[in-house]
């Protein structure tokens, strides 16, 4: 609160700047004559409403649309393999009044992705088995009515309309059976829907791409399924589409890359490498390891974090398109809970996920065999070394990782196997022996870099994958700030559950050696002349909001997070109460489509099974 001194100032000051506002409103007019909505200097979130599912932990909130005319949002509920439909009349109530399925269409599918645009809800729905081709379907949001279908890739996930509504664009993911011995290819689906009542699909592939592996792993994408070729081992993930429809971006979460995409020809254009961010330098900091219990944020030399971003959207500032990611880092982690992986069949999945004390045991890894050893990774070498010129920061020499391997140091770091060890010019493995030389005979690998799931932070590149900016280490660090309260009273110091995670409230520290507090969604709105990235954390919870107005400059402006119970070990007992987990989807809505006339964001929470409501309170 303001001293009591500063409030007649400050009320002066803020009834000039709203009229300020509202004169530029009027005098600022669109083609149309209609007024420009005024620009806030402030924005503070708060939780109106929301909707629970009643189940918990198993994925009954995961992606929200919302349908201006019928005032309705849409909610995939993957738990029951339906979308709830929500009315949102009065946003501070929710009441489910329906459900879509798919069973009708495709005996034994899921659906896992709705976007909404218009009256008409489109649906993605995944086969059984999942390498199937699947379905994106269009309903009435008015009344529920199945307008039409249409087959597309396998695994369709995320789905999105273009700005004008005529086209819907699939991210058909295209992941393996879990043995790997089925890997479909990935693609975008790009649904013409001028007709509705009969759309027609065109595919932009990947199958260029054939060939050229060799020259795009050299960029820095990264293709490295067993066996695969480009088009089976790029798995679209989220899509983004520029204010003029003529091109779409999809994030190739695994591949760490974009692919550019013309919507006309449906043709993808490029593929553009995200390269990586050096945790070794100033600004880039993280946080390694879960068993210090504390917020042990450094810098790290030879650690390098992958961006790997899920969500994704584009604006455009001053005629040039941005793209603003959310780097959650996905492994590929097939086969994990079959045991005759383990126990060394390759055939039966691929795991790339180790740790750091495992993969560089002066021993070898041999320890490790029917554990978590991937077969894949024992068939290269025996063992794996740190180079002690990278690593002599903590202790490493030749031969002996020395303190680099203990739990406080990096020890506990999640990190992939396939990258960082040095190869030759062919790309295979440059042995060494067990002491730490180069040696043909040796049976060693040389990891001159240690390669991380994700970012940490949310980026934002041009239309051509450069990176403009990256938030860098600044969201652990405000999670282990003073300033930083959880809660929906904003109450709770989120310091006291730095990195936890979302299924152990108490688990302070919990994410700290694999990705932190996870940014995971991101939606954009623009309020008058200004532009906001509103980000949805996996882990830790919660939004966060950040004025990209300016896409080399952006500014923190707010964070909530309405978790309430932070101490239950099983918050599943107490699901009615504990509020809002795992954050998946969010959506913004402009005041002039919103149900109370003030602009709102729909946050699906797949952890707690709950949609949340929030209201955006603006200051002028």
């Amino acid at each position: 609160m303001f001293p009591t001194r500063r409030k007649s100032l400050v009320m002066t000051m803020t009834m000039t700047m709203a009229m300020a506002g509202l004169l530029s409103a009027c005098n600022g007019g669109d083609d149309d004559d209609k007024p420009a909505e005024a620009t806030p200097v402030s924005l503070q979130l708060q939780k109106i409403g929301g909707y629970a599912s009643g189940v918990f932990g198993q994925s009954a909130a995961e992606i929200p649309a919302f349908d201006a005319a019928s005032r309705r949002a849409f909610v995939v509920n993957a738990a029951a393999g339906k979308v709830d439909v929500l009315d949102l009349s009065d946003p501070g109530k929710p009441v489910k009044i329906g459900e879509l399925t798919s069973e009708g269409l495709l005996a034994g599918s899921e659906i896992n992705s709705v976007a909404a645009h218009g009256g008409i809800v489109a649906v993605a729905i995944q086969a059984n088995p999942k390498t199937d081709n699947g379905r994106v379907a269009f309903y009435k949001a008015s009344d529920l009515s199945l307008i039409s279908h249409v087959e597309v890739g396998a695994l369709p996930d995320m789905l999105t309309f273009t700005p004008n509504g005529k086209t819907v664009l699939v991210a058909n993911e295209g992941e393996p059976s879990d043995d790997y011995r089925i890997d479909p290819e990935g693609s975008v689906s790009i649904i013409d829907i001028s007709k509705v009542s009969s759309p027609t699909v065109k595919t932009a592939g990947f199958g260029a791409f054939n060939g050229q592996e060799a020259a795009l792993r050299a960029k820095g994408v990264r293709i490295f399924g067993p066996g695969a070729n480009a088009a089976k081992d790029f798995e679209p993930e989220y899509i983004a589409v520029s204010a003029d429809g003529k091109t779409a971006w999809a994030a190739l979460q695994e591949n760490n890359a974009l692919a550019r995409i013309d919507i006309a020809s449906a043709t993808v254009t490029d593929i553009l490498p995200l390269g990586y961010k050096d945790h070794g330098v100033p600004g880039n900091e993280i946080d390694a390891s879960d068993t210090d219990l504390a917020a042990n944020i450094r810098a790290w030399p030879g650690v390098r974090g992958l961006y790997m971003p899920d969500a994704m959207a584009a604006y455009t500032v001053a005629g040039k398109t941005y793209l603003v990611t959310a780097n959650e880092g996905d492994a590929r982690a097939w086969g994990e809970d079959n045991d005759a992986y383990w126990a060394g069949d390759a055939g039966k999945g691929f795991v790339e996920e180790f740790r750091v004390k495992h993969l560089i045991n002066k021993n070898g890894w041999a320890g490790r065999a029917g554990d978590d050893l991937p077969p894949q990774l024992n068939a290269l070498a025996a063992g794996g070394l740190l180079n002690p010129t990278v690593f002599q920061h903590c202790g490493a020499l030749p031969g002996d990782p020395g303190a680099c391997r203990a739990d406080n140091n990096l020890g506990r770091l999640t990190v992939t196997w396939t990258l960082g060890y040095r190869r030759d010019a062919n790309g295979n493995p440059v042995m060494f022996n067990a002491n730490g030389a180069e040696d043909p005979a040796g049976n060693r690998l040389m990891y001159d870099a240690l390669y991380a799931f994700g970012g940490r932070s949310f980026s934002i590149w041009d239309e051509h994958g450069a990176l403009v900016w990256d938030s860098g280490a600044e969201m652990e660090k405000f999670f282990a700030s003073d300033e930083c309260k959880a809660g929906v009273n904003r109450d709770i110091p989120c310091k006291t559950y730095f990195n936890s995670n979302h299924e152990a409230g108490d688990s302070l520290d919990n994410r700290s050696d694999n990705k932190g507090p996870e940014p995971e969604g991101v939606t954009i709105g623009t309020i008058g002349a200004k532009t906001y990235a509103f980000i949805g954390l996996e882990r830790m919870g919660g939004v966060l909001v950040y004025d990209i107005s300016n896409p080399s400059a952006p500014v923190r402006v707010d964070y909530l997070n309405p978790r309430q119970d932070w101490t239950t070990k099983d918050p599943s007992t107490v699901s009615a109460s504990v509020g809002d987990l795992g954050p998946e989807g969010l959506v913004f809505i402009p005041a002039k489509d919103s149900p109370n006339g003030k602009p709102l964001l729909l946050v699906g929470n797949e952890v707690s099974g709950t949609t949340a409501v929030f209201q955006l309170n603006l200051g002028y």
